[in-house]
């Protein structure tokens, strides 16, 4: 049995003088007003509207009602909000706020063409679930995956995001490599335990300049960490390079990237490297004693 709530007002006690009483007239309130600013982050760079432009979409235009623009901004703007389940969007296709954040001229979704949609405004997850799911070679003729990602595009979108943006060329960049843990909770394709991280992962590799995002490359976490960097490498130098000729590239990451194959590389195409290089009983023994007199003048330096 449903509980029937028949009080409009909820007193509370008071704080010194001042009344404390809860209402439920308030309309539709959001917790999500920052959402705004990313709005607004968009209108001024148009980041989404250009990755937008890196897919091919085949379905009918006469029946599309969520281009894949608006598509795009649905799902990028929740994860920033932090929805990051498909789940999450059977509740926020009804939500006003981020009707508005995806530019719907209709936020409240009362003008949609099926009247069992009037009032959710945006895709659901069925929708937003092809979307991330149409393989590579749909075409027109497909049953329900028709929006293809062009994954050369994409994967160049982030170098030449991040080659607009400096209003001048630098002298000097350094290209960061990293390898993380995306932890895995159910048997997806490409499962496997990772001893270091003691679960069950996948092992993406980043390349970051400062805080621009340059490359994310999912990978299976039965390899190693450095796999594939060369080849990431290889097309972000070049196209560096044509747009900026003179500026000093500067590879850095730990010691996992610290590899034959890497190091020749960089040699071979004037990249200057910084590396860790993982602790051995011999590399101990050998800079033993430089070590223990850095350490001294360290500890000298900090007492001064």
């Amino acid at each position: 049995m449903m509980t029937e709530c028949n009080a409009r007002e909820l007193d509370f006690q008071a704080l010194g003088s001042r009344e404390v009483t809860a209402r439920f007239d308030g309309g539709a309130i959001t917790s999500d007003a920052g959402g705004l600013l990313l709005r607004e982050v968009e209108a001024k760079t148009g980041i989404i509207r250009r990755l937008a432009a890196c897919f091919t979409d085949h379905r009918d235009p006469e029946l599309v009602e969520h281009p894949v623009y608006e598509l795009l901004a649905q799902r990028i703007f929740a994860l920033a909000l932090g929805y990051e389940d498909l789940n999450d969007h059977d509740t926020l296709r009804h939500d006003p706020l981020l009707a508005v954040l995806v530019g719907k001229t209709d936020p409240t979704g009362q003008d949609r063409r099926c009247p069992r949609d009037r009032g959710k405004s945006l895709a659901g997850k069925s929708t937003l679930n092809r979307l991330e799911l149409t393989p590579a070679g749909a075409e027109q003729k497909s049953r329900y995956k028709k929006i293809v990602a062009r994954h050369a595009e994409i994967e160049a979108f982030f170098v030449e995001m991040f080659l607009s943006f400096p209003p001048r060329p630098p002298e000097e960049i350094v290209l960061d490599l990293d390898a993380t843990d995306d932890p895995i909770h159910g048997h997806q394709l490409g499962r496997f335990f990772h001893g270091y991280y003691d679960g069950y992962c996948y092992l993406p590799l980043y390349i970051f300049c400062g805080e621009f995002l340059l490359c994310a490359k999912l990978r299976p976490a039965d390899i190693d960490g450095a796999a594939g960097s060369v080849k990431q490498l290889t097309k972000i130098v070049a196209r560096i390079r044509r747009v900026w000729p003179k500026v000093r590239i500067i590879v850095r990451g730990d010691s996992g990237f610290c590899r034959e194959d890497l190091m020749r590389w960089c040699e071979e195409n004037r990249v200057d490297y910084v590396l860790g290089l993982a602790r051995n009983a011999r590399l101990q023994r050998i800079l033993g004693g430089a070590v223990s007199k850095l350490k001294c003048n360290e500890v000298e330096n900090w007492y001064r």
